[in-house]
Protein backbone atom coordinates (compact mmCIF):
# COMPACT_ATOMS: atom_id res chain seq x y z
CA UNK A 1 0.00 0.00 0.00
CA UNK A 2 0.97 3.69 -0.90
CA UNK A 3 0.56 6.33 1.50
CA UNK A 4 -0.32 9.67 0.21
CA UNK A 5 -0.55 12.53 2.30
CA UNK A 6 -2.74 15.60 0.71
CA UNK A 7 -3.36 19.15 1.43
CA UNK A 8 -6.24 20.53 3.20
CA UNK A 9 -8.18 21.82 0.39
CA UNK A 10 -7.28 18.29 -1.73
CA UNK A 11 -8.66 16.35 1.11
CA UNK A 12 -11.76 18.99 1.17
CA UNK A 13 -12.79 18.65 -2.11
CA UNK A 14 -12.82 14.98 -1.94
CA UNK A 15 -14.11 14.58 1.35
CA UNK A 16 -11.18 12.86 2.89
CA UNK A 17 -11.27 12.97 7.08
CA UNK A 18 -7.48 12.58 7.14
CA UNK A 19 -4.12 13.93 5.82
CA UNK A 20 -3.13 10.65 4.62
CA UNK A 21 -4.73 8.15 2.25
CA UNK A 22 -3.45 4.32 1.66
CA UNK A 23 -3.56 3.44 -2.30
CA UNK A 24 -3.07 0.08 -3.97
CA UNK A 25 -1.01 0.97 -6.89
CA UNK A 26 0.19 -1.87 -9.75
CA UNK A 27 3.52 -2.13 -10.47
CA UNK A 28 6.15 -0.30 -11.73
CA UNK A 29 5.25 2.25 -8.63
CA UNK A 30 6.05 5.70 -10.54
CA UNK A 31 4.67 9.11 -10.00
CA UNK A 32 2.12 9.05 -12.16
CA UNK A 33 0.74 5.61 -11.21
CA UNK A 34 0.01 7.21 -7.84
CA UNK A 35 -1.37 9.70 -9.27
CA UNK A 36 -3.62 7.65 -11.17
CA UNK A 37 -4.61 5.40 -8.26
CA UNK A 38 -5.60 8.17 -6.72
CA UNK A 39 -7.74 9.86 -8.86
CA UNK A 40 -9.22 6.40 -9.67
CA UNK A 41 -10.18 6.28 -6.18
CA UNK A 42 -11.31 10.44 -5.73
CA UNK A 43 -12.75 11.38 -8.97
CA UNK A 44 -13.40 14.65 -7.72
CA UNK A 45 -9.72 15.54 -7.47
CA UNK A 46 -9.36 14.80 -11.50
CA UNK A 47 -7.90 17.86 -13.07
CA UNK A 48 -6.54 19.66 -9.75
CA UNK A 49 -3.52 17.98 -9.36
CA UNK A 50 -2.64 17.29 -13.18
CA UNK A 51 -4.60 19.19 -16.33
CA UNK A 52 -7.57 17.24 -17.51
CA UNK A 53 -6.24 16.81 -21.07
CA UNK A 54 -2.34 17.40 -21.01
CA UNK A 55 -2.09 15.18 -17.30
CA UNK A 56 0.48 18.02 -16.36
CA UNK A 57 1.27 18.76 -13.04
CA UNK A 58 -0.49 21.87 -12.12
CA UNK A 59 2.01 24.57 -11.50
CA UNK A 60 1.31 25.41 -7.76
CA UNK A 61 1.35 21.54 -6.75
CA UNK A 62 4.20 19.73 -5.86
CA UNK A 63 5.78 16.58 -5.27
CA UNK A 64 8.29 15.05 -2.48
CA UNK A 65 9.36 11.93 -1.72
CA UNK A 66 11.75 11.36 0.95
CA UNK A 67 12.35 15.06 1.73
CA UNK A 68 13.40 15.11 -1.95
CA UNK A 69 11.26 17.29 -4.64
CA UNK A 70 10.40 14.98 -7.39
CA UNK A 71 8.02 18.23 -9.21
CA UNK A 72 10.06 18.40 -12.27
CA UNK A 73 11.05 14.77 -12.69
CA UNK A 74 9.48 12.56 -15.56
CA UNK A 75 6.15 11.07 -14.30
CA UNK A 76 7.60 7.45 -15.17
CA UNK A 77 10.25 8.08 -12.39
CA UNK A 78 10.27 4.91 -10.19
CA UNK A 79 9.54 6.01 -6.72
CA UNK A 80 11.98 5.48 -3.71
CA UNK A 81 11.96 1.74 -1.88
CA UNK A 82 10.58 3.50 1.07
CA UNK A 83 7.44 4.72 -0.82
CA UNK A 84 6.93 1.66 -2.48
CA UNK A 85 7.02 0.09 1.15
CA UNK A 86 4.58 2.17 2.86
CA UNK A 87 7.38 3.30 5.18
CA UNK A 88 7.16 6.99 3.97
CA UNK A 89 4.83 8.78 2.71
CA UNK A 90 4.25 10.24 -0.55
CA UNK A 91 3.57 13.81 -0.26
CA UNK A 92 1.15 16.02 -2.75
CA UNK A 93 1.78 19.71 -1.71
CA UNK A 94 -0.08 22.98 -2.18
CA UNK A 95 3.06 25.42 -3.26
CA UNK A 96 3.15 29.36 -2.07
CA UNK A 97 4.15 32.23 -4.73
CA UNK A 98 4.76 35.87 -3.49
CA UNK A 99 7.87 37.27 -1.17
Amino acid sequence: MIRVVLPFHLRNLAHIADSEVTLEVENPITIQAVLDALEAKYPALRGTIRDHGTLKRRPFIRFFACKEDLSLNPVDTPLPDEIVSGTEPFLVVGAMAGG
